[in-house]
């Protein structure tokens, strides 16, 4: 019997009540499902999601720590450094005169293709860390700590005599915390600028790494360029002109800043021929991989360029710097502020990721967690991009509190893995 126009309707309106009622549970499914694949994400990742982007880094060195020196101890070190959320590795590789890593370029020029200490024969610690640092996340950057500098008895300086800059006096020896006897290569010297470009390039060339970092032995101290081809270089520019001679009551470690135009003059030339160089090994490093950060780790730039001649203020207005580390080695926390709100700084810290060097300790002269915690503290209050620490050995075992108290404590500083800021490639 066919229906009438009531029955018609109201079938149609329990069709609909039906097809309405499906998509409302299908809707309330894909809502749901969506809130806990959120909740998972958030609970899987919470320092990516939660904490900003930040520089946790170390320097690993050969001076006063045996990190370096075998592989179960290399492999504890970044094993630690990985439970404690660490996140950047900075180990040196030319050091001593010597590189720590078998290099080839090393063994033509000098004779030796690395450092002759026992630890490393035998093996390639850059690999290793590079190998261990990658697979615990970590970024691995390459630190030419010694720079132009080298000890007065190393098979470099011996070989080489000709490669060495000097003081007016002829005096080619400087003391290092006065004791340790050392030289330096002259920047600006064709060969020795060849040999320093073909070590930093073979490492860009032949390992993985995502940087590499310079500080301000990437210069001369400030009484040394008096050899006999600077010399004649800067006659060549000066008309004839000798640049002038040194107070005799200035010392290298003391106040190196003279008031006077003249002596201005000399030692800007001299660190603008530097920045000419550092120019050219950017490029260098770019050409082979334009991937790889330049980093530099110098002094604040008062006693960078008028001590060591390394304008690294220079550097980096010119775009060979993509990543800066300010060593602020400093124990009174309103002298650390002070180094922090100098305006080279503040200006960089706009361009580039700028982290600061804390100093954790050295042999002898304990760092108390306090202190160090204070100035990460600070760092993060001024919005810097991170800090790095010098050095892996005196984070806990140069204290004077026990190894666990400062694991834990740089555990509470770093409670969370984050990852390293994005660097701006400047080509």
């Amino acid at each position: 019997m066919p229906k009438n126009l009531f029955d018609r309707k109201a079938d149609q309106l329990v069709n609909f009540s039906r097809l309405w009622g499906r998509q409302t549970w299908l809707l309330f499914l894909v809502i749901f499902s969506l809130s806990v694949v959120l909740i998972l994400a958030t609970l899987q990742y919470p320092a990516q999601s939660r904490t900003p982007s930040e520089i946790r880094g170390v320097w690993l060195t050969n001076i006063d720590s045996e990190v370096l020196f075998s592989q179960n101890s290399l492999s504890d070190g970044i094993r630690t450094l990985k439970q404690l959320n660490f996140n950047t590795l900075y180990p040196t590789v030319w050091n001593w005169g010597h590189t720590l890593y078998p290099s080839p370029v090393a063994k033509k020029v000098i004779g030796t293709p690395l450092d002759p200490t026992e630890g490393l024969q035998g093996r390639d610690m850059l690999q290793e860390i590079i190998d261990q640092g990658h697979q615990a996340n970590m970024a691995v950057i390459p630190w030419f700590e010694f720079g132009f500098m080298a000890p007065a008895d190393s098979q470099l300086a011996i070989k080489y005599p000709q490669w060495l800059t000097e003081r007016q006096n002829g005096d080619k020896i400087w003391l290092e915390g006065n004791v340790h006897k050392r030289v330096w290569l002259n920047p600006l010297k064709p060969e020795v600028q060849q040999f320093i470009t073909s070590l930093v390039t073979e490492i860009v060339s032949n390992y993985s790494i995502d940087g590499i970092q310079f500080d301000d032995h990437f210069g001369i101290p400030f009484d040394f360029g008096y050899d006999d081809f600077t010399l004649q270089l800067y006659q060549q520019e000066h008309q004839g002109k000798l640049p002038p001679k040194p107070p005799q009551n200035v010392k290298t470690e003391n106040n190196c800043s003279i008031n006077s135009q003249e002596w201005k003059e000399w030692t800007q030339w001299r660190a603008n021929k530097i920045t000419g160089y550092m120019t050219e090994l950017f490029k260098a490093i770019k050409t082979i991989n334009p991937n790889v950060i330049v980093s530099v780790s110098p002094n604040p730039q008062p006693f960078s360029v008028n001590c060591y001649l390394a304008d690294w203020q220079q550097w980096e207005r010119r775009g060979l710097v993509e990543e800066l580390v300010l060593q602020v080695y400093r124990n009174n926390l309103n002298s650390f502020k002070q180094e922090l709100s100098r305006p080279e700084v503040q200006q960089a810290k706009k361009h580039i990721p700028f982290g600061v060097g804390i100093i954790s300790g050295l042999k002898g002269r304990p760092v108390s967690m306090k202190q160090i915690k204070s100035q990460v503290e600070t760092t993060r209050q001024q919005k810097f991009t991170g800090v790095s620490f010098f050095f892996y050995e005196s984070l806990w075992n140069f204290g004077v509190e026990s190894v666990k108290e400062r694991q834990l404590a740089f555990k509470k500083l770093f409670p969370t893995l984050v990852d390293r800021p994005k660097i701006k490639n400047v080509i």
